[in-house]
């Protein structure tokens, strides 16, 4: 630590499609903060997009900033008034971090507070850098037997057990999860550790869907030119009864389409897919079917029971972590990631 007391390597996008290394100070920890040397970080979709298109959503690149935040590592120093946290412990890091004090925070919905910093969201920094400074009560100790990729896996974890929850998913539920993606596999495995089932996924990806198979899906559908009629005919085929949960995680305005197509009566469908600003939806359809259709944006008081379902086995994240990369060879993750070569990619950054 003394011989790195000055300086920091840094990942830093400028401008679009473009990274680079960077040295800064390391930071300093306040009032209720830890310093935190980085071990893994996973590469997110959003990170993707930040560099490649210099955008995701509403979020615009305008600044170089610093990606990733996906994330796990050892603490190596405490700022005053940390109590449950000390030098040596391991670590997953909730990266967005509310006000605390407005209504969203107070009634334990600080996900959509307007006061929000989610690392690596411009125009705050995120955590792919040697050392990072993040408030104590956003950090979650980890057991021995949980990995650093296992911790860094903790947040897209937390959006599917989010998303489960706001689906409604429960013991002996009928699920349908559109898109095999990694959060649409992580929402797998964690509806079938609810209980849920059958389980039916689709994807345009044979591969992704025959993975699918192997983690525990009962049926898979893949839509490949198929029309939002046709995915829901063959859904409907294929499951013994409709699915009153319904994950939506491609964001592609067809999936919407035939989520709503496919559900049962007085079904809930969750939108977790970031698609286009503005979808055509069968509203008609939904209306009748009384189909509730909620929205997702991160999550809130989800990491504790991600943590436990790791802890305790009930969901295994290993399988999904399918290329690991040093941080030397950054470039490579992320075209890697990029170019759906992977289901998850994870840089070792400290190690």
């Amino acid at each position: 630590m003394a011989q790195e007391s000055f300086c920091v390597t840094l990942i830093v996008v400028m401008l679009r499609k473009i990274l680079i290394w960077e040295q800064r100070p390391i930071p300093t920890p306040g009032s209720g903060e830890v310093l935190i040397r980085i071990g893994s970080v996973g590469i997110c979709g959003s990170d993707v997009h930040y560099w490649w298109k210099g955008r995701t959503g509403r979020f615009v690149v305008e600044s170089p900033i610093v990606l990733g935040h996906e994330s796990s590592g050892t603490i190596v120093k405490c700022g005053p008034n940390v109590k449950n946290l000390k030098p040596g412990d391991r670590v997953a890091i909730e990266p967005g971090v509310p006000c605390r004090s407005c209504e969203h925070c107070k009634t334990g919905r600080y996900n959509i507070c307007p006061e929000v910093k989610f690392c690596a969201t411009p125009p705050v920094d995120g955590t792919l850098t040697k050392y990072y400074v993040h408030p104590a009560d956003f950090c979650f100790k980890l057991p021995d037997h949980v990995s650093d990729e296992e911790g860094a896996m903790l947040e897209p974890l937390a959006v599917a057990v989010y998303s489960c929850k706001r689906a409604e998913v429960s013991l002996g539920a009928s699920v349908l999860i559109l898109g095999a993606g990694p959060i649409g596999l992580i929402s797998l495995l964690t509806a079938k550790a609810m209980g849920a089932g059958p389980i039916c996924i689709t994807d345009i990806n044979e591969d992704r869907l025959n993975f699918a198979k192997l983690l525990g899906a009962n049926y898979t559908v893949n839509v490949k030119g198929l029309t939002p009629e046709g995915v829901a005919a063959k859904i409907r085929e294929q499951m013994t009864s409709p699915p009153t949960s319904i994950i939506e995680c491609s964001g592609a305005d067809s999936s919407y389409q035939a989520g709503i197509l496919a559900s049962g009566p007085m079904g809930v469908m969750v939108t977790v897919g970031r698609g286009n600003y503005e979808v055509s939806l069968p509203l008609t359809i939904a209306t009748t079917k009384e189909l509730d259709i909620r929205g997702i944006f991160r999550y809130a008081n989800c990491y504790e029971t991600a943590l436990a379902l790791v802890t305790s086995g009930k969901v295994d994240l290993s399988s999904l972590v399918t290329h690991n990369f040093s941080i030397g060879n950054v470039h490579q993750a992320f075209h890697t990631a990029k170019d759906g070569k992977a289901i998850k990619v994870m840089i070792k950054i400290n190690g």
